[in-house]
């Protein structure tokens, strides 16, 4: 009855694996196939093309200004990610060692930034920015997604250093190291795991993002991968082909970063130190 129950209990298991497996591969093929296809060339997007157009990556390349949509994008994602993971890990510290009321009053009030819809400050951050004449600079969009991205990881830093031991922290009290010395000689590297989660999360919302770029970078001589793939639809035409081919190339840093860090990401999740 054992054996009966597992081996019903595995081919169940195998099946949701294969369908998991299709849902994953359907859209990969439907992109890497587009990609492919010339763009005169009509198919519904899963028949083979006639012929591979490689010519779509490089007209990708070269008319869609990706080099410098890249450097934009990067750039902007990079900074962000620095001062967010600063600031973020400097701030939670004090909110889980202190257990004032002061403490608990700053952790709820910056806990309370992840429920506020951001849709509802678009219009006074716009004209807020306008009126300070940062309009097509990238300064808004660092402001922007540094005050965004405060809340949800000052929640995760200050979750992760709750379960942290306090016992290297008062061994290094002892020795005379002062606070800060004690938060980044102690304490920050012990925050990898998290760390690696919030790098991998900022870096991917930052880089993927549309509409911010869009509403402060339109008509300025700066663009982001988005923006430069966007130009290659209008209205009575869109080259699918570079479109796709653009994303395939924007997603490989992306999915390299990512298997760099996953194993960071899954612990940080976990909330856990093993490994």
């Amino acid at each position: 009855m054992l054996n009966r129950y597992t081996w019903r209990t595995g081919v169940l298991e195998g099946a949701l694996w294969i369908v998991a497996a299709v849902f994953f591969a359907v859209p990969l093929y439907l992109l890497i196939n587009v990609a492919l296809t010339p763009s005169t060339e009509r198919g519904s997007g899963f028949a083979l093309p006639d012929r591979i157009a490689w010519e779509n990556f490089s007209n990708a390349w070269i008319n869609g200004n990706l080099p410098q949509a890249f450097l934009t994008s990067v750039m902007i994602a990079a900074v962000t990610v620095v001062v967010v993971v600063v600031f973020s890990a400097m701030a939670a510290y004090p909110l889980s060692r202190i257990t004032r009321t002061w403490s608990t009053t700053a952790f709820a009030y910056f806990v309370a930034g992840i429920i506020v819809p951001g849709g509802l400050g678009m219009i006074p951050l716009y004209l807020l920015m306008r009126d300070a004449g940062l309009l097509g600079t990238v300064l808004p969009l660092l402001i922007i997604y540094v005050g965004g991205g405060m809340s949800f990881n000052i929640l995760l830093y200050t979750i992760f250093l709750r379960a942290l031991p306090r016992e290297y922290e008062e061994a290094a009290r002892i020795d005379g190291a002062r606070p800060l010395r004690i938060f980044w000689s102690v304490v920050f590297p012990l925050l990898r795991p998290v760390t690696g989660t919030i790098v991998v999360l900022q870096l991917i919302g930052v880089y993927n993002d549309f509409f911010t770029p869009l509403l402060y970078l339109g008509g300025s001589d700066y663009t982001t991968i988005p923006l430069a793939l966007k130009d290659f639809s209008s209205q009575y035409f869109t080259d699918w082909g570079a479109i796709f081919a653009g994303l395939i190339m924007a997603m490989v840093p992306v999915l390299v970063f990512y298997l760099t860090l996953q194993k960071h990401v899954i612990r940080g999740f976990a909330g856990g130190l093993k490994g």
